[in-house]
């Protein structure tokens, strides 16, 4: 698991993350559950629970772990596999794992409110109505407890159908977050929060990533879902609830790529670990004519077996040295000599930030860029990759789409000195801030003083950015600090001046009035404004 890409993704020096920390606090508590449901021991159950307090200490992704855990006790209740072992381990660990929780500060009093948390406590109510059930059984006769758990169950349904309309009524238990609605329902997001699904990692998975980041494995997945099968003891039904599980979740958003690894490697090893005891064996006798027969196959399908995990082992090190090993602030290219051409315009950006501009100046960036201005420009920033705030975001891509006089007014009033863009036209670099325009504009939207931004005004013949471009599109601020003065460069040999080589089309001429360049790096990648002061 330590070389597989979705984990090295988050692992890897230079890219190290909560997650790396995480995956691991994730693993032991679940391998430390396992261990209190085969032992019915409150010690392991307390173990457990300190595992999961480490789990929610490093990663807010803890709320899968506090619902798969509940989702096995009920699977093994439909399964009539509940006994006593399972009662005191969950009962066990929910109640000190959910009180050691509630003692991380960003975490509190969630767990008694909140709808993520609800499945975790209805699962500790019903444990204990099914061991009461129990209780009575060897109490009274079949037909008393019969009834009485007739009686019971309908008047607990009542009784919570009642409880759970009125709090979620009142609002004391809070709505599931927009993440979590994506899950049911994977439009949600696009359609009611947008913030959310702009970020690339909560993008659907493609196919292709799925072997990119797991590579054979994808293919010995299945097997290992039918041994565990024909097997369906107390640990094979919590590695299939949790294989299919993450499968569908990843399918929804591609970083939890990371939290299907895992059990991935656990799976694809019990289906290669079966192959490879079946093809040992040798079911003739050396005098049998099939024995040599059966050498040469057994030979065949291990070397096959070795061949795939030797060809997974090469995958996963160029993964890790091609795709997640490159800083994402250091831009390289391969020259015709093969040679590596490095382009470090945002590290001369934020120096030129950092150097150049008064301490307490406030830099209005897309929130991709928060953090990094924040860290090595030391400056100031509106939003950042926290992305908590959504009315600031929105207010900043406001900026971004109106018209320069309309975003002055804003700009005026937060107090900005300068407008940092992201603009790769001049070299062909796409992760810039004109193809992100698309999500800018849908979130600048998403407030009530965003209401008369619409995607059709700026894309209704699609992303055009030259003649044939919208007139909010060329008037738009991110317009004119992106081409502002790009008319006048060549930046392809047959093409006339002003060629955006990501869209390839040729732009416009722009000209600012309230906004005046202070500085444009090497590549034209980062090009910053100073926001010019109101002299009325």
């Amino acid at each position: 698991m330590s070389i597989v890409p979705a984990y090295i993704s988050r692992s890897v020096a230079g890219s190290y993350d909560n997650e790396g920390i995480a995956i691991f606090c994730m693993l032991i508590t679940y391998y430390l559950w396992i261990k209190s449901v085969k032992t019915g021991s409150m010690f392991w159950a307390s173990i457990t629970a300190l595992a999961y307090f480490y789990m929610v200490s490093s990663w807010g992704g803890y709320v899968f772990l506090i619902n798969l855990i509940p989702l096995h006790v009920l699977a093994l209740m439909i399964m009539q596999k509940f006994d006593s072992k399972i009662y005191i381990a969950y009962t066990t660990f929910y109640s000190i794992g959910t009180l050691l929780s509630m003692q991380i500060a960003f975490v509190g009093d969630l767990p008694s409110f909140t709808s993520e948390h609800m499945g975790a406590l209805g699962v500790f109510g019903l444990c204990q109505i099914v061991n009461f059930i129990k209780y009575l059984n060897g109490t009274f006769s079949r037909k008393n407890v019969l009834y009485l758990f007739k009686i019971s169950i309908a008047i607990f349904s009542v009784l919570c159908i009642v409880l759970i309309s009125y709090l979620m009524a009142t609002h004391r238990i809070a709505p599931w977050v927009g993440r979590f609605y994506s899950f049911i329902d994977p439009s949600y997001a696009r359609n009611n929060i947008p913030i959310i699904a702009s970020v690339s990692e909560h993008q659907p998975t493609a196919w292709a990533s799925f072997f990119f980041d797991l590579q054979f494995m994808l293919f010995a997945f299945p097997a290992g879902i039918f041994i565990y099968f024909k097997k369906l003891n107390k640990l094979n039904v919590f590695l299939i609830i949790y294989a299919v599980t993450t499968i569908y979740f990843t399918g929804v958003m591609i970083r939890l790529m990371l939290v299907l690894a895992p059990i991935m490697c656990i799976v694809s090893s019990a289906s290669i670990s079966g192959v490879l005891s079946n093809f040992s064996k040798f079911s003739s006798k050396k005098e049998s004519p099939s024995y040599f027969h059966q050498i040469k196959m057994n030979l065949l399908v291990s070397s096959t077996v070795g061949f795939l995990l030797i060809y997974y082992s090469f995958h996963c090190i160029w993964i890790a040295s091609v795709a997640y090993s490159n800083p994402s602030i250091i831009l390289s290219a391969k020259m015709p000599d093969s040679s590596l051409y490095i382009i470090d315009d945002y590290r001369e950006a934020y120096n030129w930030l950092k150097h150049n501009t008064p301490e307490d100046s406030k830099v209005l960036a897309w929130w991709d860029y928060g953090y990094q201005i924040t860290q090595m420009a030391n400056r100031t920033v509106l939003v950042d990759n926290n992305t908590w705030n959504n009315t600031q975001i929105a207010l900043v891509g406001q900026v971004f789409a109106l018209p320069e006089k309309k975003a002055y007014k804003i700009l005026s009033k937060m107090d900005v000195n300068y407008i940092l863009v992201v603009f790769g036209g001049s070299i062909g670099y796409g992760s810039d801030d004109i193809n992100k325009f698309y999500w800018i504009v849908k979130i600048a939207g998403s407030i009530p003083e965003g209401k008369n931004l619409h995607e059709h005004d700026y894309f209704g013949n699609g992303l055009r950015i030259d003649k044939h471009a919208s007139k909010a599109m060329k008037e738009s601020v991110i317009y004119k600090t992106s081409y502002h003065r790009f008319t006048q460069k060549n930046t392809v040999k047959d093409q006339p001046p002003g060629f955006d080589r990501v869209r390839n089309q040729v732009a416009q001429d722009v000209k600012l009035e309230l906004l005046e360049e202070a500085y444009t790096t090497k590549h034209w990648i980062i090009r910053i404004f100073k926001v010019k002061k109101d002299e009325s």
